[in-house]
């Protein structure tokens, strides 16, 4: 097997590929009595990321969404239950699987490595290996369990699956299938962008960047991406791409890399452009990035986006089969890859604007609609599933607009920013009047979102609590230390990681634990989940900082369940993890004000924040939820539910159906 991380996937011999030929004829003929004894032709599902059900609610009695409005009078609109945690990776986890996180291991975007207790992500594993004295990654997807389209192919049904979160890497189905969350960038991080500048080191330093001091000889900047580590360099060297700028008049900049010379204007994004990075080997890895300068006086100042992998050429698969993300290329141009490609940690520490960052978001989501509205034509049968992302993030950065009472809010703003919410949900809105032309009377259509959302006024320290009431103790010089290396486990019986469980340091399981398993153990996840039941915020006379408490024995069942965190807290809106808690860091106190541009989340009880489901036709069944989806889906399609599956078919009516009638809106 080829080095996938250079562009070249397997190739299949003549024997294999005649296999997969007669394969695929076999499902279409599947699929042909399938659908000739289906209630339906094709499903959608149109996902939007974080779309709120009481923010939804308001702008539709305001007159704001004219077509879900449409929606909901002639179809259906409720609230749609979530999951515990409410947490993107988890609830979209349940939405493809039709089943619990015990079944589906995804229980958090991050966990801790038992051997080491470092925080590594839940959902991919990516490890070096080695093959003839070469490094390569193997990139390994953590969720289990079969999502619901795969069921599908099984019978022959055809199903277009893009951006789906928790689908890196791509598994084989009878369909096409694009990578969502947790694609990585070309360094296999979750997104590090770099800032080039001429200011000193010392006035500004980046967390989830990289920052580099550049200097100007005249009109001209010199510099260098850097990619990943060189696999056949004995040291692991990083490749790189060097570039040049030179600055013209009225904001006018050239820049210059592999060859090739782009014009760029002043605080304005210039296009995918596409990189190169040479490997000592003669190989070259491939990547795409958008370069914004910010000023060019006083000081020279240059963003680049993180360095997406490039989806004419990925040097790992993104897309299902590993030609589709090519196709897609060559119809559209080139896209954002990243799974997270809205830079929210670049406008936290204020290396970009408002303005940059809702461009940012906008013109992402320019690129999904397009290939959305293309797939929907092009797919006259089966299943079509697309999920926009664009508006969690949004809302995530700009809820200090719409809460008067959080410590980020400021009154005056001028802007764009300022109505950044509404106008995403308007926007939204317009996809779904397009959406619907394309829907007819045999289609189902179904907005969904994975949560709703809420204020984000306040971090918790659960380490710090936890160190102040005896379960956990930190060594000597080991405060503020990330990825949990400040704790001494000698004397530490339970630890948080993550954005809501907490873990207990059990015997057997962990490398280092003290608790025993069983009677022990339930003891200890009852006590602390008592004594967090009383967690008040003293600075908000007294207000409650926690709703719930769930011990994962009793919230999760299916062979994964322990691999869950001991206890998930479910906070109170206006309460979250601390940043410096879900990355292992144990700080000097409980709470703390938050004033960074993340100012809405959703990573309270599920019961706060309730996804919605609209649907062209009447959903007759009470109280539904996220993984009813699949269900539903199968059983439309004239397909019995798997066993391994928790959710249930909704009763969808036969008639109530809502079309291309709302063209004129």
């Amino acid at each position: 097997m080829r080095d996938a991380r250079f562009g070249r996937p397997p190739e299949l011999s003549i024997c294999q590929w005649v296999q997969r030929f007669v394969r695929f004829g076999a499902r279409a003929i599947r699929g042909r009595r399938v659908l000739a004894h289906s209630r339906i032709k094709k499903f959608v599902v149109l996902g939007i990321d974080g779309m709120d059900y009481g923010l939804t609610h308001r702008l539709m009695e305001e007159n704001k969404l004219p077509h879900l409005a449409a929606l909901r009078q002639e179809g259906s609109f409720t609230k749609l239950g979530t999951t515990i945690p409410p947490i993107s990776p988890v609830a979209w986890s349940s939405f493809q699987t039709g089943s619990n996180p015990g079944k589906h291991n995804i229980f958090d975007f991050l966990t801790r490595d038992k051997r080491t207790y470092l925080p590594r992500l839940s959902s991919v594993d990516v490890q070096n290996s080695r093959r003839h004295g070469q490094r390569g990654p193997g990139v390994r997807l953590l969720r289990k369990s079969k999502p619901f389209w795969v069921v599908l192919g099984d019978h022959g049904i055809f199903s277009s699956i893009l951006r789906v979160p928790i689908t890196f890497p791509p598994e084989e189905l009878h369909g096409v299938q694009l990578s969502g969350m947790c694609v990585p960038d070309l360094r296999g991080t979750q997104g590090a962008f770099s800032l080039y500048t001429t200011e000193s080191l010392e006035k500004r330093m980046c967390v989830a960047g990289e920052r580099f001091v550049v200097k100007r000889d005249g009109n001209t900047v010199q510099a260098e991406l850097t990619a990943p580590s060189d696999p056949f360099h004995r040291n692991g060297q990083r490749l790189r791409c060097r570039f040049d700028v030179v600055i013209g008049d009225k904001n006018n900049v050239k820049l210059g890399v592999n060859g090739d010379v782009h014009a760029l204007t002043v605080g304005a994004y210039s296009p995918w452009i596409s990189l190169e990075f040479k490997a000592d080997s003669g190989l070259k890895v491939h990547g795409i990035a958008r370069f914004l300068v910010l000023s060019t006086e006083p000081e020279f100042q240059l963003y680049v986006t993180p360095i997406n992998i490039n989806p004419n050429r990925p040097v790992v698969p993104i897309s299902y089969p590993v030609v589709y993300s090519t196709h897609l290329a060559k119809r559209q141009g080139l896209f954002a890859t990243l799974g997270q490609s809205e830079d929210t940690w670049a406008l936290n520490e204020g290396v970009l604007t408002d303005d940059h960052f809702v461009q940012q978001c906008l013109d992402t989501t320019g690129e999904r609609e397009q290939m959305f509205l293309n797939s929907l034509d092009r797919a006259k049968r089966g299943l079509c599933v697309c999920v926009f992302d664009g508006l969690d993030r949004i809302q995530h950065t700009f809820w200090r607009d719409i809460d008067e009472e959080h410590p980020a809010h400021e009154p005056h703003r001028r802007e764009r920013g300022q109505h950044a919410i509404e106008n995403l949900y308007r926007r939204m809105d317009d996809l779904v009047g397009r959406t619907l032309e394309k829907c007819d009377e045999e289609t189902v259509l179904t907005v969904i979102s994975d949560h709703g959302f809420t204020t984000f006024r306040y971090g918790v320290d659960l380490n710090r609590w936890l160190e102040e009431n005896g379960y956990l103790k930190i060594r000597r010089r080991g405060r503020f230390r990330r990825g949990l290396i400040g704790i001494d486990w000698s004397e530490t019986r339970a630890f948080a990681i993550g954005l809501t469980g907490i873990f207990l340091n059990l015997r057997g399981r962990e490398a280092r634990g003290i608790v025993d398993p069983g009677e022990q153990a339930d003891r200890l996840r009852r006590e602390i989940a008592a004594g967090l039941a009383s967690l008040t915020n003293a600075e908000r006379a007294g207000e409650r900082a926690i709703r719930h408490v769930y011990l994962a024995p009793s919230t999760y069942h299916g062979p994964y369940k322990d691999e869950a965190p001991d206890l998930i807290v479910g906070f109170e809106k206006g309460y979250r993890m601390s940043w410096a808690n879900a990355m292992g860091q144990v700080t000097d106190r409980i709470f703390h004000e938050n004033t960074r541009a993340w100012s809405g989340d959703h990573c309270v009880d599920h019961s706060l924040v309730p996804g919605v489901l609209f649907c062209n036709r009447r959903i007759e069944t009470e109280s539904p939820s996220l993984v009813d989806i699949g269900p539903t889906v199968l059983d439309l399609f004239g397909l019995a539910i798997p066993k391994y599956m928790d959710g249930a078919p909704l009763v969808v009516a036969e008639d109530g159906h809502v079309g291309h009638t709302v063209k004129g809106l």
